[in-house]
């Protein structure tokens, strides 16, 4: 998905573009990562573009279909994402210039381990494109990483695994007795605290 400059008019520009389902299965497990999400189906990028202080503003939402196993089950679990993100995009003429008499200036002298990951606040909501062309799936292979949970649970009151048969717990009682405590932790039992 790329968007011209010059299709964006003073009004802006509204897009409802269709994301599929390939890039979205290259951001969830492309590039040698796996995030334990998949991509169920596709989705449909809603975008307005606005022209603002030489750059352009950037505002979308979509839902992200995606499925994980449960982390305290194993089962398979779908769920609805929803992303949405505003994005200042900045020329990299305009990057590059910041630097010439700037408040970049003073990063330079430091060394590059210092500078690497380093970076201002109010740039974290900046992105730099070419000046002519937004090419939208690298943008959108990002903030479907961002907006991804941390793990997926089938529900909230999931009791997961039997740790010693791995029985689904959800399912049935396996009958297994408790773990059996270490006998020489055993004393610690008996302790009476006040």
């Amino acid at each position: 998905m790329v968007v011209k400059i010059e299709q964006i008019l003073e009004t802006g520009l509204k897009l409802d573009e269709p994301i599929g389902l390939q890039l979205l299965q290259e951001a969830l497990g492309g590039a040698g990562q796996d995030t334990g999400f998949r991509a169920t189906q596709p989705s449909t990028l809603h975008a307005s573009f606005r022209k603002v202080s030489g750059g352009v503003l950037l505002q979308a939402n979509f839902t992200a279909h995606v499925a994980a196993p449960c982390k305290r089950c194993l089962a398979d679990v779908t769920l609805d994402v929803p992303v949405s993100f505003t994005l200042n995009l900045v020329p990299e003429s305009l990057a590059r210039g910041e630097g010439v008499g700037g408040k970049d200036e003073a990063a330079d002298d430091r060394n590059p381990a210092e500078r690497g990951g380093s970076f201002e606040l109010e740039d974290t909501d900046q992105e730099v494109f070419d000046g002519k062309t937004i090419d939208l799936d690298p943008i959108v292979r990002e903030q479907v990483l961002l907006a991804l949970p941390m793990n997926a649970v089938c529900r909230e009151d999931c009791k997961g695994l039997c740790a010693q048969c791995g029985q689904n717990l959800n399912e049935k009682l396996c009958g297994c007795q408790p773990k059996v405590v270490d006998p020489r932790l055993a004393p610690l039992m008996n302790i009476k605290l006040n």
